[in-house]
Protein backbone atom coordinates (compact mmCIF):
# COMPACT_ATOMS: atom_id res chain seq x y z
CA UNK A 1 0.00 0.00 0.00
CA UNK A 2 1.45 3.15 -1.14
CA UNK A 3 1.33 6.48 1.82
CA UNK A 4 -1.91 8.00 2.15
CA UNK A 5 -3.19 11.29 1.20
CA UNK A 6 -6.08 13.74 2.19
CA UNK A 7 -8.67 15.38 0.14
CA UNK A 8 -11.18 17.65 1.52
CA UNK A 9 -12.67 15.60 4.58
CA UNK A 10 -11.55 12.33 3.08
CA UNK A 11 -7.97 10.15 3.39
CA UNK A 12 -7.20 8.18 0.27
CA UNK A 13 -5.31 5.02 -0.24
CA UNK A 14 -3.84 3.88 -3.52
CA UNK A 15 -3.91 -0.11 -3.26
CA UNK A 16 -2.26 -2.60 -5.71
CA UNK A 17 -3.10 -6.71 -6.10
CA UNK A 18 -1.82 -8.93 -8.34
CA UNK A 19 -4.73 -11.57 -9.20
CA UNK A 20 -4.80 -14.27 -12.33
CA UNK A 21 -5.58 -13.68 -15.73
CA UNK A 22 -7.83 -16.97 -15.67
CA UNK A 23 -8.78 -18.05 -12.36
CA UNK A 24 -8.75 -21.61 -13.69
CA UNK A 25 -5.23 -21.65 -14.05
CA UNK A 26 -4.10 -19.89 -10.21
CA UNK A 27 -0.52 -20.43 -11.18
CA UNK A 28 -0.56 -19.28 -14.79
CA UNK A 29 -0.07 -15.27 -15.68
CA UNK A 30 -1.69 -12.79 -13.76
CA UNK A 31 -2.62 -8.75 -14.22
CA UNK A 32 -2.60 -6.07 -11.86
CA UNK A 33 -6.04 -4.33 -10.32
CA UNK A 34 -5.59 -0.83 -8.45
CA UNK A 35 -8.26 0.30 -5.91
CA UNK A 36 -8.72 3.44 -3.90
CA UNK A 37 -9.59 3.07 -0.55
CA UNK A 38 -11.49 6.08 1.10
CA UNK A 39 -12.71 6.87 4.40
CA UNK A 40 -13.85 9.91 6.24
CA UNK A 41 -11.06 11.81 7.93
CA UNK A 42 -12.88 11.65 11.04
CA UNK A 43 -12.63 7.91 10.92
CA UNK A 44 -9.50 7.09 9.97
CA UNK A 45 -8.59 5.34 12.67
CA UNK A 46 -11.43 3.21 13.24
CA UNK A 47 -12.34 -0.32 12.42
CA UNK A 48 -14.84 0.39 9.98
CA UNK A 49 -16.98 -2.50 7.83
CA UNK A 50 -16.27 -2.67 4.13
CA UNK A 51 -18.46 -1.10 1.37
CA UNK A 52 -16.48 -2.75 -2.30
CA UNK A 53 -17.99 -0.32 -5.12
CA UNK A 54 -18.69 -1.69 -8.69
CA UNK A 55 -18.69 0.40 -11.49
CA UNK A 56 -20.69 0.43 -14.52
CA UNK A 57 -20.27 -0.35 -17.84
CA UNK A 58 -18.69 -2.36 -18.62
CA UNK A 59 -15.07 -0.53 -19.23
CA UNK A 60 -15.11 2.02 -16.92
CA UNK A 61 -12.79 2.77 -14.02
CA UNK A 62 -14.11 3.45 -10.35
CA UNK A 63 -15.13 7.23 -10.26
CA UNK A 64 -12.20 9.87 -9.29
CA UNK A 65 -14.13 11.62 -6.64
CA UNK A 66 -13.15 14.95 -5.10
CA UNK A 67 -13.83 14.58 -1.10
CA UNK A 68 -17.26 13.28 -0.38
CA UNK A 69 -19.27 13.62 -3.86
CA UNK A 70 -22.24 12.11 -4.30
CA UNK A 71 -23.08 8.60 -2.93
CA UNK A 72 -19.73 8.08 -1.51
CA UNK A 73 -20.34 10.97 1.74
CA UNK A 74 -23.24 9.03 2.93
CA UNK A 75 -21.26 5.37 2.38
CA UNK A 76 -18.47 6.59 4.43
CA UNK A 77 -20.80 7.49 7.27
CA UNK A 78 -20.19 3.75 8.46
CA UNK A 79 -18.29 2.68 6.08
CA UNK A 80 -14.42 1.87 4.27
CA UNK A 81 -15.04 2.29 0.92
CA UNK A 82 -12.89 0.48 -1.81
CA UNK A 83 -12.92 1.76 -5.03
CA UNK A 84 -12.09 -0.67 -7.35
CA UNK A 85 -11.34 -0.47 -11.31
CA UNK A 86 -12.18 -3.75 -12.72
CA UNK A 87 -10.23 -5.43 -14.45
CA UNK A 88 -8.56 -3.85 -17.72
CA UNK A 89 -10.23 -0.45 -17.05
CA UNK A 90 -8.57 2.53 -15.22
CA UNK A 91 -4.98 1.49 -13.54
CA UNK A 92 -6.01 -2.21 -13.60
CA UNK A 93 -3.67 -3.25 -16.42
CA UNK A 94 -5.68 -1.60 -19.47
CA UNK A 95 -7.25 -3.13 -22.08
CA UNK A 96 -6.90 -1.15 -25.12
CA UNK A 97 -5.54 -0.78 -28.91
CA UNK A 98 -2.01 0.18 -27.14
CA UNK A 99 -2.00 -3.06 -25.44
CA UNK A 100 -4.05 -5.65 -26.69
CA UNK A 101 -1.23 -6.38 -29.52
CA UNK A 102 0.98 -7.41 -26.87
CA UNK A 103 -1.35 -10.05 -26.56
CA UNK A 104 -1.02 -10.99 -30.10
CA UNK A 105 -3.54 -11.12 -33.14
CA UNK A 106 -7.17 -10.86 -33.15
CA UNK A 107 -7.70 -14.40 -32.11
CA UNK A 108 -5.49 -14.12 -28.94
CA UNK A 109 -6.96 -11.00 -28.24
CA UNK A 110 -10.61 -12.42 -28.50
CA UNK A 111 -9.55 -15.51 -25.92
CA UNK A 112 -7.76 -12.85 -23.62
CA UNK A 113 -10.61 -10.33 -23.36
CA UNK A 114 -13.18 -13.48 -22.85
CA UNK A 115 -11.59 -13.53 -19.31
CA UNK A 116 -13.28 -9.75 -18.50
CA UNK A 117 -16.72 -10.82 -17.58
CA UNK A 118 -18.24 -10.34 -14.69
CA UNK A 119 -17.31 -14.01 -13.54
CA UNK A 120 -13.51 -13.10 -13.91
CA UNK A 121 -14.41 -9.74 -12.10
CA UNK A 122 -16.18 -11.26 -8.64
CA UNK A 123 -13.81 -14.10 -8.83
CA UNK A 124 -10.99 -11.01 -8.92
CA UNK A 125 -12.77 -9.52 -5.88
CA UNK A 126 -13.06 -12.23 -3.92
CA UNK A 127 -9.19 -12.90 -4.51
CA UNK A 128 -8.33 -9.40 -2.98
CA UNK A 129 -11.44 -9.62 -0.15
CA UNK A 130 -9.03 -11.44 2.26
CA UNK A 131 -5.90 -8.86 2.14
CA UNK A 132 -8.86 -6.36 2.54
CA UNK A 133 -10.81 -7.22 5.23
CA UNK A 134 -9.19 -9.74 7.11
CA UNK A 135 -11.43 -12.32 5.68
CA UNK A 136 -14.89 -10.68 6.72
CA UNK A 137 -17.31 -10.44 4.44
CA UNK A 138 -17.82 -7.22 2.77
CA UNK A 139 -20.92 -5.00 1.42
CA UNK A 140 -21.08 -4.22 -2.12
CA UNK A 141 -22.50 -1.37 -4.34
CA UNK A 142 -23.17 -2.39 -7.62
CA UNK A 143 -24.34 0.41 -10.72
CA UNK A 144 -25.25 -1.22 -13.47
CA UNK A 145 -23.15 -3.32 -14.95
CA UNK A 146 -21.62 -3.46 -11.61
CA UNK A 147 -25.39 -4.39 -10.70
CA UNK A 148 -25.11 -7.51 -13.19
CA UNK A 149 -21.55 -8.06 -11.27
CA UNK A 150 -23.22 -8.63 -7.62
CA UNK A 151 -26.20 -10.92 -9.06
CA UNK A 152 -23.14 -13.12 -10.45
CA UNK A 153 -21.50 -12.23 -6.99
CA UNK A 154 -24.84 -13.65 -5.01
CA UNK A 155 -25.15 -16.81 -7.63
CA UNK A 156 -20.81 -18.01 -6.94
CA UNK A 157 -20.28 -16.75 -4.28
CA UNK A 158 -22.44 -15.21 -1.55
CA UNK A 159 -20.38 -16.04 1.59
CA UNK A 160 -18.19 -13.18 0.98
CA UNK A 161 -21.16 -10.97 1.10
CA UNK A 162 -22.80 -8.70 4.13
CA UNK A 163 -24.98 -7.13 1.70
CA UNK A 164 -25.54 -6.70 -1.79
CA UNK A 165 -26.70 -2.87 -3.14
CA UNK A 166 -27.61 -2.72 -6.49
CA UNK A 167 -28.75 0.77 -8.45
CA UNK A 168 -29.78 0.23 -11.85
CA UNK A 169 -28.66 -3.42 -12.58
CA UNK A 170 -30.46 -6.55 -12.32
CA UNK A 171 -29.85 -8.37 -15.62
CA UNK A 172 -32.07 -10.96 -17.42
CA UNK A 173 -31.13 -14.56 -15.81
CA UNK A 174 -31.49 -16.24 -18.73
CA UNK A 175 -32.08 -13.94 -21.33
CA UNK A 176 -30.28 -13.75 -24.83
CA UNK A 177 -28.82 -10.59 -26.22
CA UNK A 178 -31.33 -10.17 -28.38
CA UNK A 179 -33.73 -10.29 -25.99
CA UNK A 180 -32.43 -7.72 -23.57
CA UNK A 181 -32.20 -5.34 -27.44
CA UNK A 182 -35.81 -6.14 -28.81
CA UNK A 183 -37.00 -5.07 -25.26
CA UNK A 184 -34.36 -1.90 -25.63
CA UNK A 185 -35.41 -0.02 -28.89
CA UNK A 186 -39.16 0.47 -27.94
CA UNK A 187 -38.32 1.69 -24.73
CA UNK A 188 -34.98 3.92 -26.62
CA UNK A 189 -38.16 5.21 -29.13
CA UNK A 190 -40.09 6.58 -25.94
CA UNK A 191 -37.09 8.58 -25.17
CA UNK A 192 -36.69 10.38 -27.71
CA UNK A 193 -40.66 10.64 -28.35
CA UNK A 194 -40.13 12.41 -24.80
CA UNK A 195 -37.38 14.47 -25.47
CA UNK A 196 -39.17 15.82 -29.15
CA UNK A 197 -42.05 16.80 -27.44
CA UNK A 198 -39.94 18.81 -24.91
CA UNK A 199 -37.96 20.34 -27.40
CA UNK A 200 -39.41 20.49 -30.67
CA UNK A 201 -37.42 22.29 -32.48
CA UNK A 202 -34.64 19.40 -32.34
CA UNK A 203 -36.59 17.61 -34.82
CA UNK A 204 -36.02 19.99 -37.92
CA UNK A 205 -32.51 20.03 -36.05
CA UNK A 206 -31.55 16.75 -36.20
CA UNK A 207 -33.15 16.25 -39.81
CA UNK A 208 -31.09 18.87 -41.03
CA UNK A 209 -27.77 17.55 -39.41
CA UNK A 210 -28.92 13.67 -40.83
CA UNK A 211 -29.47 14.63 -44.10
CA UNK A 212 -25.87 16.57 -44.42
CA UNK A 213 -24.20 13.65 -43.21
CA UNK A 214 -25.98 11.54 -45.79
CA UNK A 215 -24.15 13.49 -48.21
CA UNK A 216 -21.05 14.26 -46.35
CA UNK A 217 -20.19 11.65 -43.72
CA UNK A 218 -17.04 14.55 -42.46
CA UNK A 219 -14.50 13.25 -40.44
CA UNK A 220 -14.34 14.74 -37.45
CA UNK A 221 -11.19 17.00 -35.74
CA UNK A 222 -10.40 13.65 -33.63
CA UNK A 223 -10.73 11.47 -36.12
CA UNK A 224 -13.50 9.72 -36.01
CA UNK A 225 -16.02 9.38 -39.09
CA UNK A 226 -19.21 10.48 -38.38
CA UNK A 227 -21.95 8.72 -40.27
CA UNK A 228 -25.76 9.12 -39.74
CA UNK A 229 -25.96 6.12 -37.63
CA UNK A 230 -23.39 7.28 -35.47
CA UNK A 231 -24.94 10.63 -35.11
CA UNK A 232 -28.03 8.46 -34.01
CA UNK A 233 -26.51 6.57 -31.43
CA UNK A 234 -25.89 10.43 -29.71
CA UNK A 235 -29.01 9.53 -28.16
CA UNK A 236 -27.22 7.23 -25.38
CA UNK A 237 -27.70 10.92 -23.43
CA UNK A 238 -31.30 10.58 -23.00
CA UNK A 239 -30.98 7.49 -20.20
CA UNK A 240 -29.43 10.28 -17.81
CA UNK A 241 -31.42 12.87 -15.37
CA UNK A 242 -29.50 15.68 -17.61
CA UNK A 243 -29.46 13.83 -21.08
CA UNK A 244 -32.52 14.93 -22.91
CA UNK A 245 -31.09 19.00 -21.83
CA UNK A 246 -27.47 18.35 -23.11
CA UNK A 247 -28.68 16.98 -26.62
CA UNK A 248 -30.60 20.11 -26.90
CA UNK A 249 -27.70 21.73 -26.98
CA UNK A 250 -25.67 20.08 -28.37
CA UNK A 251 -28.14 20.02 -31.46
CA UNK A 252 -28.49 23.90 -31.41
CA UNK A 253 -25.45 24.97 -32.45
CA UNK A 254 -24.71 22.01 -34.73
CA UNK A 255 -23.93 24.57 -38.31
CA UNK A 256 -21.65 27.76 -39.30
CA UNK A 257 -21.88 29.45 -42.42
CA UNK A 258 -18.44 29.06 -44.20
CA UNK A 259 -16.87 30.42 -47.09
CA UNK A 260 -18.18 26.85 -48.36
CA UNK A 261 -21.74 26.96 -47.26
CA UNK A 262 -22.78 25.12 -43.89
CA UNK A 263 -20.25 23.24 -42.06
CA UNK A 264 -20.24 21.48 -38.87
CA UNK A 265 -19.30 23.49 -36.38
CA UNK A 266 -16.01 23.09 -34.62
CA UNK A 267 -18.12 23.18 -31.33
CA UNK A 268 -20.69 20.24 -32.59
CA UNK A 269 -17.35 18.55 -33.85
CA UNK A 270 -15.75 18.33 -30.52
CA UNK A 271 -18.38 17.63 -28.64
CA UNK A 272 -19.51 15.07 -30.37
CA UNK A 273 -16.56 13.39 -30.91
CA UNK A 274 -15.76 13.32 -26.83
CA UNK A 275 -19.57 11.94 -26.68
CA UNK A 276 -18.90 9.05 -29.40
CA UNK A 277 -15.46 8.23 -28.91
CA UNK A 278 -14.05 5.22 -26.76
CA UNK A 279 -10.52 5.88 -26.52
CA UNK A 280 -11.27 6.20 -22.38
CA UNK A 281 -13.46 2.99 -22.55
CA UNK A 282 -12.80 0.60 -25.39
CA UNK A 283 -13.63 -2.50 -22.95
CA UNK A 284 -17.25 -0.86 -23.23
CA UNK A 285 -17.35 -1.43 -27.17
CA UNK A 286 -15.66 -4.91 -27.22
CA UNK A 287 -17.19 -6.90 -24.36
CA UNK A 288 -20.90 -4.98 -24.02
CA UNK A 289 -22.65 -7.77 -25.96
CA UNK A 290 -20.46 -10.16 -24.26
CA UNK A 291 -21.83 -9.59 -21.21
CA UNK A 292 -25.13 -11.18 -21.69
CA UNK A 293 -23.15 -14.34 -23.57
CA UNK A 294 -23.99 -17.15 -21.50
CA UNK A 295 -23.95 -21.07 -23.18
CA UNK A 296 -23.32 -21.95 -26.89
CA UNK A 297 -25.42 -19.36 -28.62
CA UNK A 298 -23.53 -16.18 -30.04
CA UNK A 299 -23.88 -12.58 -29.67
CA UNK A 300 -23.78 -12.42 -33.42
CA UNK A 301 -23.92 -8.80 -32.89
CA UNK A 302 -27.07 -8.42 -31.52
CA UNK A 303 -27.68 -4.89 -31.51
CA UNK A 304 -27.33 -4.52 -34.94
CA UNK A 305 -29.40 -7.69 -35.93
CA UNK A 306 -32.28 -6.82 -34.13
CA UNK A 307 -32.43 -2.70 -35.37
CA UNK A 308 -33.44 -4.66 -38.54
CA UNK A 309 -36.82 -5.17 -37.01
CA UNK A 310 -37.55 -1.81 -36.06
CA UNK A 311 -37.59 0.24 -39.64
CA UNK A 312 -38.57 3.60 -37.95
CA UNK A 313 -34.22 3.75 -36.83
CA UNK A 314 -33.65 4.44 -40.40
CA UNK A 315 -32.22 7.41 -40.88
CA UNK A 316 -32.79 7.24 -44.79
CA UNK A 317 -36.46 6.32 -44.23
CA UNK A 318 -37.44 8.56 -42.03
CA UNK A 319 -35.56 11.73 -44.13
CA UNK A 320 -37.41 10.30 -47.24
CA UNK A 321 -40.97 10.95 -45.64
CA UNK A 322 -41.56 13.94 -42.79
CA UNK A 323 -41.21 11.62 -39.88
CA UNK A 324 -38.12 12.61 -36.98
CA UNK A 325 -35.47 10.70 -36.97
CA UNK A 326 -34.94 8.85 -34.00
CA UNK A 327 -31.75 8.38 -32.13
CA UNK A 328 -30.72 5.38 -30.43
CA UNK A 329 -29.36 4.36 -26.88
CA UNK A 330 -26.61 1.50 -25.38
CA UNK A 331 -26.01 -0.05 -28.33
CA UNK A 332 -22.78 -1.19 -30.31
CA UNK A 333 -23.00 -2.29 -34.01
CA UNK A 334 -20.26 -3.23 -36.28
CA UNK A 335 -19.79 0.44 -37.50
CA UNK A 336 -18.65 1.33 -34.60
CA UNK A 337 -15.38 0.20 -34.84
CA UNK A 338 -14.98 1.23 -38.12
CA UNK A 339 -16.24 4.79 -37.39
CA UNK A 340 -13.87 5.21 -34.26
CA UNK A 341 -10.22 5.46 -34.82
CA UNK A 342 -9.35 3.77 -31.17
CA UNK A 343 -11.61 0.94 -32.13
CA UNK A 344 -10.46 0.26 -35.89
CA UNK A 345 -7.55 -1.88 -35.13
CA UNK A 346 -9.59 -4.20 -32.98
CA UNK A 347 -12.68 -4.89 -35.43
CA UNK A 348 -11.70 -8.20 -36.31
CA UNK A 349 -10.98 -9.34 -32.51
CA UNK A 350 -14.76 -7.70 -31.35
CA UNK A 351 -16.32 -9.99 -34.53
CA UNK A 352 -14.54 -13.20 -33.06
CA UNK A 353 -16.19 -12.02 -29.37
CA UNK A 354 -19.31 -11.77 -31.52
CA UNK A 355 -18.89 -15.02 -32.60
CA UNK A 356 -17.42 -17.41 -29.45
CA UNK A 357 -20.12 -20.21 -28.59
CA UNK A 358 -18.70 -21.06 -25.24
CA UNK A 359 -19.51 -18.49 -22.39
CA UNK A 360 -20.12 -19.79 -19.30
CA UNK A 361 -23.42 -19.63 -17.61
CA UNK A 362 -23.55 -16.04 -15.18
CA UNK A 363 -26.48 -16.97 -13.30
CA UNK A 364 -27.92 -19.84 -10.51
CA UNK A 365 -31.75 -19.14 -10.42
CA UNK A 366 -31.88 -21.62 -7.70
CA UNK A 367 -28.75 -20.16 -5.87
CA UNK A 368 -30.74 -16.89 -5.91
CA UNK A 369 -33.94 -18.39 -4.95
CA UNK A 370 -32.28 -19.83 -1.66
CA UNK A 371 -30.15 -16.46 -1.17
CA UNK A 372 -29.30 -15.95 3.06
CA UNK A 373 -27.39 -12.04 1.98
CA UNK A 374 -29.83 -9.02 2.78
CA UNK A 375 -30.45 -7.52 -1.22
CA UNK A 376 -31.52 -4.22 -1.72
CA UNK A 377 -32.49 -2.85 -5.42
CA UNK A 378 -33.17 0.59 -7.16
CA UNK A 379 -35.10 -0.01 -10.39
CA UNK A 380 -35.86 2.75 -12.20
CA UNK A 381 -38.91 3.04 -14.15
CA UNK A 382 -38.73 2.92 -17.42
CA UNK A 383 -35.02 2.90 -17.07
CA UNK A 384 -33.27 3.05 -20.60
CA UNK A 385 -30.67 1.14 -20.45
CA UNK A 386 -31.71 -1.93 -18.14
CA UNK A 387 -35.25 -2.89 -19.29
CA UNK A 388 -37.75 -2.34 -15.85
CA UNK A 389 -39.82 -5.85 -16.46
CA UNK A 390 -36.23 -7.95 -17.12
CA UNK A 391 -34.99 -6.13 -13.58
CA UNK A 392 -38.26 -6.68 -11.87
CA UNK A 393 -38.84 -10.52 -12.90
CA UNK A 394 -34.41 -10.90 -11.63
CA UNK A 395 -35.87 -9.27 -8.32
CA UNK A 396 -38.68 -11.88 -7.72
CA UNK A 397 -36.14 -14.28 -8.16
CA UNK A 398 -33.70 -13.20 -5.28
CA UNK A 399 -35.03 -14.06 -2.08
CA UNK A 400 -35.33 -11.52 0.27
CA UNK A 401 -34.40 -8.32 -2.32
CA UNK A 402 -36.02 -5.49 -1.84
CA UNK A 403 -36.52 -2.95 -3.75
CA UNK A 404 -37.13 0.72 -4.43
CA UNK A 405 -38.68 1.23 -7.70
CA UNK A 406 -38.68 5.32 -8.56
CA UNK A 407 -39.36 7.79 -11.37
CA UNK A 408 -37.53 10.60 -9.68
CA UNK A 409 -34.31 9.70 -11.08
CA UNK A 410 -32.87 7.82 -14.63
CA UNK A 411 -30.19 5.67 -14.89
CA UNK A 412 -27.77 7.90 -13.06
CA UNK A 413 -29.68 8.30 -9.84
CA UNK A 414 -26.94 7.13 -7.84
CA UNK A 415 -25.09 9.98 -9.43
CA UNK A 416 -27.78 12.63 -9.36
CA UNK A 417 -29.70 11.60 -6.02
CA UNK A 418 -26.31 9.73 -4.25
CA UNK A 419 -26.97 10.38 -0.74
CA UNK A 420 -31.23 9.45 -0.63
CA UNK A 421 -30.95 6.73 -3.06
CA UNK A 422 -28.05 4.76 -1.15
CA UNK A 423 -29.54 5.65 2.28
CA UNK A 424 -32.66 3.76 0.84
CA UNK A 425 -31.29 1.24 0.21
CA UNK A 426 -29.25 0.71 3.24
CA UNK A 427 -32.59 0.97 5.14
CA UNK A 428 -34.53 -1.55 2.80
CA UNK A 429 -31.51 -3.84 3.28
CA UNK A 430 -31.49 -3.46 7.43
CA UNK A 431 -34.92 -4.07 7.25
CA UNK A 432 -34.74 -7.82 5.51
CA UNK A 433 -31.48 -8.50 7.60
Amino acid sequence: MSASYRQPGVVLSDRRFTVPLDHDAPTGETIELYAREVVASDHADQDLPWLVYLQGGPGFGANRFVGKQAWLGRALEEYRVLLLDQRGTGSSTPANRQTLPLRGGPREQADYLALFRADSIVRDCEAIRPAVTGGAPWAVLGQSFGGFCTTHYLSTAPQGLSTALITGGLPTLDGHADDVYRAAYPRIERKVAAHYARYPQDIERARRIAEYLLLNEPVLNGGYRLTVEAFQSLGILLGGSEGSHRLHYLLENAFVRTAQGAALSDAFQEEAQSLLSYAGHPLYALVHEACYGQGERPTAWSAERVRADFPQFDAAKSLAGDGPVLFTGESVHPWTFDCDPALRPLRETADLLAERTDWPVLYDPARLAANEVPVAAAVYHDDMYVDTDHALQTARTIRGLRTYVTDEFEHDGVRAGGPRVLDRLLSLARDEA
